[in-house]
């Protein structure tokens, strides 16, 4: 499958490392303008020159603004005008004992990974709507269908993601902008590292951290391993292409068969 996204200009939030950064890379080699975000000037730039390097394309800036706020988000859509494929990738994630997490902990939660994505898509869809293409695709988690015990107000705000997807999706019905959520399984990246250290502790070789994390904190994985943010972001570059027209509303998941259900 060719997919050929050129034209086009995609903002990936929060694609300084990790799954953002793959699916920036992976935009890139498709052909697509790629605006890289993030909240410091140094490590956008650096993660602008390393998906420059990575995906042999110079069509790629950066865009720098704390999307939790208001006048960040104001700054990122005043450097990206015209936005034709938006990646909601922003978030943060940790553990907490559930009765332990206060008022101000479930608010930046929300703030951070909720409201950053639908201000966003409050600026962008509109233009998409206009010009009778787009893609809304907004990264959410199998935290929200199998909620853990030690990450409930992370899981609720990947629940409510998919909320946010299906509705947004039925306001572009018919203009040729789909808005779909990814459902990703637990991916090794440089945060759910130090995320698995917190639970297994430092002691153990890395592969055997990873492995002692899945079987006794995600024992449903079907891949019984963590997945790599490209095979994430390969889902996404589909998603965000002409192949996938036919896609929206949808909870498309890239999760190691880790949520046991025979339906998305």
């Amino acid at each position: 499958m060719q997919i050929d996204l050129s034209g086009r200009t995609a903002l990936v939030t929060g694609s300084t490392q990790g799954i953002g950064h793959a699916i920036a890379t992976g935009l890139a080699r498709a052909g697509a303008r790629v605006v890289v975000n993030g909240r410091g000037e140094e490590r956008v730039a650096e993660a602008v020159r390393t998906v420059r390097a990575d995906s042999g394309s110079d069509d790629v800036t950066g865009a720098v603004g704390d999307l939790a706020t208001e006048q960040g988000t104001a700054a990122v859509l005043e450097a990206v005008p015209t936005v034709d494929i938006l990646v909601n990738n922003l978030g943060i994630f940790g553990s907490a004992a559930p009765l332990e997490i206060d008022d101000a902990e479930w608010r930046r939660y929300f703030e951070v990974n909720v409201l950053s994505a639908v201000r966003l898509i409050r600026a962008c869809l509109p233009g998409m709507k206009e010009r009778g293409w787009g893609r809304v695709l907004n990264l959410a988690s199998d935290s929200a269908v199998v909620i853990p015990a030690e990450m409930i107000h992370y899981g609720m705000t990947k629940t409510a993601l998919l909320a946010v997807s299906r509705g947004f999706a039925k306001d572009a019905a018919g203009t040729g902008v789909t808005v779909n959520s990814v459902i990703a399984g637990p991916t090794n990246t440089g945060g759910v590292e130090g995320f698995v250290r917190e639970l297994v502790g430092d002691e153990l070789p890395w592969d055997e951290a990873q492995h002692a994390f899945m079987v006794k904190y995600r024992p449903q994985s079907l891949l019984q391993r963590l997945i790599e943010p490209e095979e994430i972001a390969n889902m996404v570059v589909y998603l965000a292409s002409p192949h996938a027209s036919a896609t929206t509303g949808g909870a498309v998941r890239v999760d190691g068969g880790y949520v046991d259900s025979i339906l998305p």
